[in-house]
């Protein structure tokens, strides 16, 4: 016998010796352990940054562009309507003018403002330890009446309304020609209002327009293939859920996203800073928003919308200028133009650092359709400082009878959600709903039950998970705690009187900072806040404003918290980046992580499901 042979029989013996061992084991009842099959993770889809667009919509500014571009593209958020019939009426939103400008105490409330603007100026001494010396007002005039231009080249040729209509360079519009002018967002919500192009349906159809328009032309990407990308729309801190709701379905059903995600511009703004915690303050041209934020969820009790921002700023620098005996003497508010030129001129002139001397020689140019270019020359003094120091004295802009603060309120309930916040409300245990009545009187439905925690309300109660909720031990923000034995209709009349009375009034920018950290929860998260306060959006871009905001910060914190917080900090340029360009940048950032994956709402989703897919998958608490 071969040595192959001897190893084949070896081979087959010992494969029938295992055959017995299996029937004994078999016999016995032993069990072999089994190797559990290989079961494929399940395939998460691979999200494309560049098949993602975000969008940042803002009162005067559209930002727009691939989650992988380096710079959103920005334009106007306007939009010009040419006339369906001749002879119709113009009709045009306003920029710089608003209601509450022209009552019998404005000029009152200017003036005591422009007071105490004056005297913040005075008691600040500059770094040299001298107090600064003022320049009246008068001194400027009489040197400035006497100011005439002069022609510095031929007729200017700005493009006039020889374009398609509803296109992007409605600011560019002859004022003769047969034009309506949208602006369809007003102080960070939907321009919805009576007259021509203020129903929602309009509103609606003119964001689809601009935003279309700039998709195609600016981004070159075909409407058609929109069912190809995917949107991150970035909405602000206190918003209105109808309004979101309306432009979510017109992004995914009219203009054919294939998923969305939905967020708030202040975490945005945390996550393209690179910041995990911060009091975020967004300085808009119309509003001005502030909301704590921490590992990039908002504490809902701290947000504050004031409805003053860079277009205030502006209004009132013309003012100042006009005391000044400005020579451009056929400057109006209602001009589109003229709105452009004083912004323009803001953004030169204005700053908000005490050392820089008042008297000041100056020039600037203008430049209208059909018109030669001229040049002026103009004194001026403290103007430059008093204007934007009307973000921290608010009576200056001399708006009266006006809501100035607005509070994010609980949601009043949708038809198409029948199991939201409310049922869960209802569906409370008796002992829960005893506990509570006092929180959520009339269903929980009235705004009265809504007010804040850290304004006087007991909280967001149950279906609010993920809220952050302020502790037991906070003070009440807007009014002292109820005596016990108060019956619950002077409870409620109290609220209301308070809560009246405080969004009447419009707090100072570095006192409305100081309100958003006190309605934090725990003294370890305020000491976070306090170390880092985030200043974004184009309204406070002004030379000396990070060591004016911070000084201003720092005299009016509590004193228990000046030896807790071991360095205030003011953070205006994070990376050295543009502050209007962060929030957009964190949708970016937003839409490329991980995390996100489970945020998206596809397409069929909502058709299916509509707005209970944003409660689902929203990262705040919708």
């Amino acid at each position: 016998m071969t040595q192959a042979e001897k190893e084949q029989d070896n081979g087959k013996e010992k494969e029938k010796e295992r055959e017995k061992e299996k029937d004994k084991e078999q016999q016995r009842g032993v069990k072999r352990p089994i190797a559990p099959p290989a079961i494929p993770e399940p395939v998460q889809e691979q999200i494309q940054s560049n098949f993602v667009v975000v969008i940042h919509p803002g009162s005067r500014t559209l930002r727009i562009g691939r989650a992988t571009d380096t710079l959103p593209v920005t334009v106007p958020h306007v939009i010009a309507r040419r006339h369906k019939q001749s002879g119709q009426p113009r009709y045009e939103d306003t920029w710089l003018l608003r209601e509450g400008l022209n009552k019998p105490e404005s000029k009152e409330q200017r003036q005591n403002g422009l007071k105490m603007v004056d005297q913040a100026i005075w008691s600040k001494k500059m770094s040299n330890g001298v107090r600064r010396t003022p320049v009246s007002a008068e001194q400027c005039s009489c040197l400035n009446k006497f100011s005439s231009p002069s022609n510095i080249d031929e007729i200017n040729d700005l493009p006039l309304s020889k374009f398609h209509p509803d296109n992007m360079q409605a600011l560019y519009v002859n004022p003769s020609d047969c034009y309506n002018i949208h602006w369809p967002v007003v102080r960070g919500q939907l321009n919805v209002r009576p007259g021509p192009g203020g129903s929602l349906t309009a509103v609606l159809a003119d964001l689809e327009t601009i935003w279309s328009y700039v998709i195609q032309k600016h981004l070159e990407i075909p409407l058609k293939d929109l069912k190809y990308y995917r949107c991150v729309l970035l909405v602000p801190d206190i918003y209105n859920r109808q309004h979101i709701k309306e432009v979510v379905n017109m992004l995914l059903i009219k203009m054919g996203f294939s998923a969305i995600i939905v967020h708030q511009e202040s975490v945005c703004a945390t996550f393209g800073s690179g910041l995990s915690s911060a009091c975020v303050v967004d300085v808009g041209d119309q509003k001005t928003s502030l909301c704590c934020v921490e590992d990039g969820v908002s504490h809902r009790n701290s947000r504050l919308c004031l409805a003053y921002g860079g277009s205030d700023v502006t209004r009132t620098f013309f003012w100042l200028l006009q005391r000044a005996g400005f020579p451009y003497r056929d400057c109006q508010l209602s001009s589109r133009l003229d709105c452009q030129l004083l912004q323009h001129l803001k953004e030169t002139f204005c700053h908000l650092d005490q050392d820089i001397s008042g008297l000041q020689d100056h020039e600037f140019q203008t430049r209208f359709p059909e018109a030669p270019a001229l040049l002026y020359q103009v004194r001026l003094g403290d103007e430059k400082l008093q204007a934007p120091m009307g973000l921290f004295y608010p009576t200056t802009f001399g708006i009266v009878g006006q809501k100035m603060t607005s509070l994010q309120y609980r949601s009043q309930g949708d038809s198409e959600d029948p199991h939201d916040e409310h049922y869960l409300l209802a569906t409370q245990s008796k002992q829960e709903q005893a506990r509570h009545t006092c929180r959520y009187a009339n269903g929980g439905i009235g705004e009265l039950s809504e007010l804040p925690r850290g304004c006087g309300s007991g909280g967001s109660g149950g279906g609010m998970q993920g809220e952050m909720e302020l502790g037991p031990g906070q003070g009440e923000c807007l009014m002292g705690s109820a005596e016990v034995d108060e019956p619950l209709s002077a409870h409620l009349s109290r609220k209301t009187a308070i809560m009246s009375q405080f969004e009447s009034k419009a707090l100072g920018l570095d006192k409305a900072i100081l309100h958003s950290i006190d309605c934090c929860a725990s003294d370890e998260t305020k000491r976070k806040m306090y170390s880092s306060i985030l200043v974004v959006g184009g309204g406070l871009m002004f030379h000396g404003a990070q060591e004016f905001l911070l000084h201003r910060i720092i005299n009016k914190m509590p004193p228990s918290f000046r030896r807790l917080v071991d360095n205030v900090e003011v953070i205006t340029r994070p990376k050295d980046m543009d502050p209007r360009l962060i929030s957009w940048k964190g949708g970016a950032v937003l839409a490329c992580l991980d995390t996100t994956q489970e945020m998206w709402i596809h397409q069929r989703e909502w058709q299916r499901f509509g707005v209970r897919m944003l409660r689902e998958r929203a990262a705040f608490v919708w």
